[in-house]
C-alpha cells in the first residue's frame, strides 16, 4: 500500500478532485491548509502599511492506494490537473504504508483499502 499526499494550489482543487475522479480512485480526504514554498508568499497592503503574507491557501490531498501501479497513475492525475507552470502549483509525496484497518468491518491492509462492491438491486 502505498500513500499519496498532494498540496497543491487550492484554486486547482475541483480540477484535481475531478481528475481523480476519473481515473476512479476513491477514498480521497482533503483539508485546506496553509503554506509556502518557494514563491514565499507576496506582499500586501494592510492600512497603507506593506505585510508579508507568506502562509498561502492550499488545498492538501491524502489517498492511500493498494500498489505502485496505483500510485503512478494517481501523481500523474494529480500533477497533471494541478499544473500552471508558475511557482507555487505544489508538491506530491509518496511512501509506504504497512497497515490499515477499516473500522466498520475489521478489514485489514489491501480488504480495508479496496471499495467495497455495491450492493446487488433485483429487478421485480
Amino acid at each position: 500500500m502505498i500513500k499519496v499526499e498532494a498540496i497543491v494550489r487550492e484554486e486547482r482543487m475541483e480540477d484535481v478532485k475531478d481528475a481523480l475522479r476519473a481515473i476512479d480512485v476513491r477514498g480521497i480526504t482533503v483539508s485546506q491548509v496553509m503554506g509556502c514554498g518557494t514563491q514565499l508568499g507576496y506582499t500586501h497592503r494592510v492600512r497603507g502599511s506593506k505585510v508579508a503574507m507568506n502562509m498561502l491557501p492550499k488545498a492538501k490531498f491524502e489517498i492511500v492506494v493498494s500498489n505502485e501501479d496505483w500510485a503512478e497513475k494517481t501523481v500523474d492525475a494529480i500533477v497533471h490537473a494541478a499544473y500552471t507552470g508558475e511557482p507555487g502549483d505544489g508538491k506530491v509525496f509518496w511512501y509506504p504504508i504497512d497497515h490499515a484497518v477499516r473500522i466498520r468491518t475489521g478489514e485489514k491492509d489491501i480488504e480495508a483499502i479496496t471499495p467495497a462492491p455495491l450492493p446487488v438491486v433485483e429487478e421485480e
